[in-house]
């Protein structure tokens, strides 16, 4: 497999999608289980086949254009609210950037690395480790890069941000990603109670870190990405649940902004894991 990403991260961009999008096609025809979830939070959402039908070929497109990311040459990314970043910086308190699975979640990270991470505040991310050894090891190599590290989903990795930010540095979390049991709240998404983490609503209120919205939007015809930073409109209560709310809520409104890109088949609904 290794190989394999190696073979694929030398591919031009347009490639790379293009292939990705026939995958992701294969995936919905092929497999129920993932076809129904897809379709059942879609439609949880209420959009209409005009709006989730594009979101296919984006799913398998978005798994695709990782060996490229992670092993291949730069990729191009135009920025969108550049001067939001600028300014949250100067504070000088921590940034806490949300990241809904929603277009190029991976190259948002790497592009706030590339322009501010080893001149002014690197960035840890919050990630899942792979449960499969090679890539684990593909993972810790291709993410961890100057003004760019990693913090696992444990209490350690907790640890490690928490430090970070009060250091000013920035953080990268998915909101829209289900926590172990005991690190959420259940709180409405797109009208139905979903599980979800408390961690970057605490994080940003005891640092008063700036909060802003990021999202990595595939660009057609593989002309790169534009990653998009816009502000969370309002304070974060300090009640759990009210704050979880609200963070989905920005989520919901950053997701119809392009729903095509969003990953519909992820498990969004399930219950937490126990291994907190």
């Amino acid at each position: 497999m290794t190989t394999v990403f190696k073979f694929l991260s030398i591919l031009p961009l347009w490639l790379v999608h293009g292939l990705g999008g026939g995958a992701g096609w294969l995936v919905f025809l092929s497999s129920g289980v993932y076809r129904q979830r897809f379709l059942d939070n879609a439609r949880q959402a209420g959009l209409g086949w005009r709006q989730w039908a594009p979101a296919v070929a984006a799913a398998g497109r978005m798994v695709a254009e990782l060996p490229r990311l992670w092993l291949g040459s730069p990729v191009p990314v135009f920025w969108q609210g550049a001067e939001l970043v600028d300014a949250a910086l100067l504070r000088a308190k921590g940034v806490v950037f949300l990241t809904p699975h929603l277009g190029c979640f991976e190259v948002t990270a790497q592009a706030y690395a590339q322009r501010y991470g080893q001149t002014q505040q690197p960035m840890t991310v919050l990630f899942r480790p792979p449960r499969k050894a090679w890539l684990r090891e593909v993972v810790s190599r291709a993410r961890g890069r100057p003004g760019l590290s990693t913090a696992p989903t444990t209490m350690a990795g907790v640890k490690q941000m928490v430090k970070a930010l009060k250091l000013g540095q920035s953080l990268g979390l998915l909101p829209d990603q289900v926590p172990p049991s005991g690190m959420g709240v259940w709180a409405p998404f797109f009208g139905r109670d979903a599980y979800t983490m408390t961690l970057s609503a605490r994080l940003a209120r005891q640092a008063d870190a700036t909060v802003l919205l990021a999202w990595g939007e595939r660009l057609s015809w593989g002309r790169g990405f534009a990653v998009h930073f816009q502000p969370l409109d309002q304070a974060l209560a300090s009640d759990a649940t009210v704050a979880a709310t609200q963070i989905n809520a920005a989520m919901e409104q950053l997701v119809m902004t392009c729903p095509q890109q969003y990953l519909w088949a992820y498990a969004r609904y399930k219950q937490p894991r126990q291994d907190a």
